[in-house]
């Protein structure tokens, strides 16, 4: 069960970490930031295998829990903002930008992977 949203411990070693709700950037577990998972505040990808949890498990989780891990995710998002010195404008301005060349970028990124 999901009992309240938050980062979890960094592994110094950045071994994968699958389920559980303890280790931030883990994957299919539960109230810490990572993917997959449920309940968590946020995504935090740590570059490993994502493991996914069911829908409904999803689905399962009390609206409470849900709140708390968006009340979470704004904050951190507001000081990321912050620490970056960037407004909540200019992030607005920055993602309208951005996600009219996403696509092209991806491509870009694929084509010099290939060539690198």
């Amino acid at each position: 069960d999901v009992s309240s949203p938050k980062h979890g411990k960094v592994d110094p070693h950045n071994v994968p970490h699958v389920g559980g709700n303890m280790w931030a950037g883990g994957t299919g577990g539960r109230d810490t930031a990572g993917l997959g998972g449920k309940g968590g505040p946020y995504r935090l990808d740590a570059g490993h295998r994502v493991y996914q949890v069911s829908q409904a498990e999803k689905d399962a989780v009390p609206e409470e829990v849900k709140r708390a891990a968006r009340e979470m995710a704004e904050k951190a998002f507001k000081q990321r903002l912050k620490e970056i010195q960037m407004s909540e404008y200019d992030a607005s301005t920055y993602e309208r930008f951005s996600g009219a060349v996403r696509r092209q970028v991806q491509s870009l990124r694929i084509i010099l992977d290939n060539l690198q």
